[in-house]
């Protein structure tokens, strides 16, 4: 979701060429924050209560996009990670995301004074818990990211055994404090994305000889584990917090679904990408939508954030309020890409509201991708 600018080097520097640009990543991440919207429409505009929950379609979706989301921006950003220094690193992470979250939140919290609540007045709390809340997939990337910069620039050589046990000692962290639960829930697959990058020889070697029993067994575990899937099993819910035995059943199903689901829909993405790479369709998603995830990911947590204020829908049938999403779904993507479209060469203002520098030149795609 964070960063991407090619297909050898997976994150490379601003000059990589457009020309070595894996655009199946793309594709995927598109794919991805398109299920992002549809999962809040169910959520605000089809339910409307807490029946999303028990909705075999929210389900599938919660199983595995934001941990793929999460495994695929540590794989991107695994060349950053190792090739940047710390303070340069970490610098231009928080300029990439953390400058256009508080574009978008401080344009949540002027409408919400200016249409939803002129009469009263905003504390500094209900900023603060808006800034962090409602973008908390930022939050998790950059502490992602940080986290194991930090690991890599102090334990070096044991860096990569270091990493994997941090995956585990912070999923197993006691703390349920704001966000923290959905960071410890997601930590562990920015981990495993940046691991796998370092597993060339394996993934060359081993892992074709073993895919086809490898994907069997784990498209089994996945529906398994939908199967028995249910309220208490959702990071919000469970706040990834061990206390009894019932607790940590629901825990390592989450995880045990959410890594073979999160497999399983990349190995689906991949073959879908090469039967359909000169599809228009296909092509918007990746070069569109895929390269503005970020811009796409703020703008619909603003517009959700701010249908918490708003009393709609309660006497709607079912099918009024499918169309109502399918039109709020179609109009959050015009939006962003026409957003994109006029930001994308004013400098400076293109980073602060996209998190994306101006295009270099008129035949180069944004060299880093959101």
């Amino acid at each position: 979701m964070l960063c991407h600018t090619t297909l050898s080097t997976g994150h490379g520097s601003h000059s990589a060429g457009a020309d070595n640009r894996d655009l199946s990543f793309d594709f995927a991440k598109g794919i991805l924050i398109v299920l992002v919207i549809v999962g809040h429409l169910l959520q605000y505009v089809i339910y409307r209560n807490n029946d999303y929950w028990y909705s075999p379609y929210f389900k599938s979706i919660y199983m595995f996009h934001m941990p793929l989301f999460m495994a695929i921006s540590g794989y991107l950003s695994s060349r950053a990670l190792l090739r940047k220094s710390l303070i340069r690193s970490i610098n231009e992470r928080a300029i990439q995301l953390l400058l256009p979250t508080l574009f978008w939140c401080a344009f949540m919290e002027t409408a919400k004074v200016a249409a939803f609540s002129p009469s009263n007045s905003i504390t500094y709390a209900d900023i603060l818990k808006d800034f962090i809340g409602s973008y908390w997939f930022i939050w998790a990337a950059f502490a992602s990211f940080l986290v194991i910069k930090v690991l890599l620039t102090i334990c070096r050589r044991r860096s990569m055994w270091i990493i994997g046990m941090s995956a585990i000692a912070v999923a197993i962290l006691p703390v349920t404090f704001s966000i923290l639960p959905l960071i410890r829930y997601t930590f562990p697959f920015f981990c495993l994305g940046f691991l796998l990058f370092q597993s060339t020889e394996w993934r060359a070697r081993v892992l074709p000889r073993n895919k086809s029993p490898l994907i069997f067994s784990l498209a089994a575990l996945a529906f398994a584990c939908f199967l028995v899937w249910g309220k208490e099993t959702y990071a919000y819910n469970n706040l990834v917090l061990i206390r009894d035995t019932a607790s940590a059943e629901q825990v390592l199903l989450m995880f045990a679904g959410s890594v073979a689901a999160s497999a399983i829909a990349f190995e689906t993405v991949l073959p879908l990408w090469k039967l359909s790479s000169s599809n228009r369709v296909a092509r918007f998603v990746a070069v569109e939508l895929g390269q503005s995830t970020l811009l796409l990911y703020l703008l619909q947590g603003t517009v959700f954030r701010l249908m918490d204020l708003v009393q709609f829908g309660e006497l709607w049938d079912l099918s009024t309020r499918i169309s109502m999403a399918g039109v709020l779904g179609v109009a959050i993507i015009v939006i962003a890409m026409t957003v994109r479209w006029i930001v994308r060469d004013l400098g400076w203002v293109s980073r602060v509201v996209a998190g994306t520098p101006p295009r270099s030149g008129p035949l180069k795609p944004q060299s880093v991708t959101n």
